[in-house]
């Protein structure tokens, strides 16, 4: 698999990156290793998971696996803390927490630093120099080798990405945003991934196939049996994607995958890997079988008439002040 720079560092990541959100709940740990050792034999190497993902029993089943199953050296394990279970604070980037969060993430794992650190979403509880100080903590103690954030909007990625570079070799550049981008949501677009193009800061997609949507599986308002949108868990994360519009852009994805003779899958993945700033899409397949359907669009490259119909059909509504005022 193509090697890719994250942002403007010397890390290299695998192009696609393998997601945990539901190991440890929906996934177990037999489907979890086939997962695992399909991703590293096709040269896969990031792996994303988070603290809360299945209350820590994902980084837990990765720790575990990656004692036995694949070599450590092998992966660049990214994860992510600040979320937490309490109704009235959704977000916590205190120094006190987010340090907390990253030894018991390095016990569940197993291992004595993480490549990546994300700050899973910004906190305005919790002045940002403090948060951005718990990332300069964490990669001076060697725990960290590098850090970035996830779910921040255009302003407050600009704002850490800009003070972390105030202060060149005393503090420690973002290397990466992990944001939801894909067909269906293209919302990065308006600032988030300027600011990141401007910055150096490489965009990690994650649901880059529309939460599954994209796939086509959910044509005809039906919820196959096994999957996200027929899961208890799940069904109100797909729901959001399941209108008219969303059936549109999926028609023409359909279409264009009919006629280069590839599958909905490919033809979406592939559209979103190839983004300008996108370091690596982040994909959760639930088998090894849809691991390696989704793996197998290495090969592919869209045609440019087949982006341009896409970019068109699911162009979203970018007006003031994105634009150039002047010309509205």
């Amino acid at each position: 698999m193509e090697q890719r720079h994250l942002g403007r560092t010397g890390l290299r990541v695998s192009r696609i990156g393998l997601g945990t959100l539901t190991w440890g709940r929906d996934t177990d740990e037999h489907d979890a290793a086939d997962l695992l050792k399909t991703f590293w034999e096709a040269g896969g190497t990031l792996v994303d998971t988070a603290d809360v993902y299945g209350d820590g029993e994902s980084e837990y089943l990765l720790g575990k696996l990656m004692d036995g199953l694949v070599p450590r050296r092998d992966l660049v394990i990214s994860t992510k803390a600040g979320s937490v279970p309490d109704p009235d604070r959704r977000f916590d980037g205190s120094r006190g927490h987010l340090l907390s969060a990253l030894d018991a993430s390095l016990a569940r794992l197993g291992t004595d630093y993480v490549d990546v650190w994300h700050v899973h979403a910004y906190d305005p509880l919790t002045p940002m120099d403090e948060t951005l100080a718990a990332l300069d903590t964490a990669v001076g103690s060697g725990r960290v080798r590098y850090a970035g954030v996830s779910n921040f909007c255009g302003w407050q990625l600009a704002k850490a990405a800009t003070w972390q570079l105030a202060a060149p070799g005393a503090r420690t550049r973002l290397a990466s945003t992990q944001m939801e981008y894909s067909l269906l949501q293209r919302g990065v677009e308006r600032e988030v991934l300027p600011a990141a193009l401007d910055l150096g800061i490489g965009l990690l997609p994650s649901s880059p196939l529309g939460r599954g949507v994209l796939t086509g599986k959910y044509r005809n308002d039906s919820a196959p049996a096994g999957s996200r949108g027929a899961s208890e868990h799940l069904a109100l994360f797909v729901e959001p994607y399941l209108d008219d519009t969303a059936s549109r852009i999926v028609d023409a994805v359909t279409t264009a995958a009919d006629g280069l003779a590839v599958t909905a899958l490919q033809v979406a993945l592939a559209w979103v890997r190839d983004r300008p700033g996108v370091a690596a899409p982040i994909v959760g397949a639930r088998t090894a079988q849809q691991l390696t359907a989704a793996l197998s669009v290495e090969a592919l490259s869209l045609p440019d008439e087949i982006c341009r119909a896409l970019d068109d059909v699911s162009a979203p509504v970018h007006r003031y002040p994105d634009h150039d005022w002047s010309t509205l």
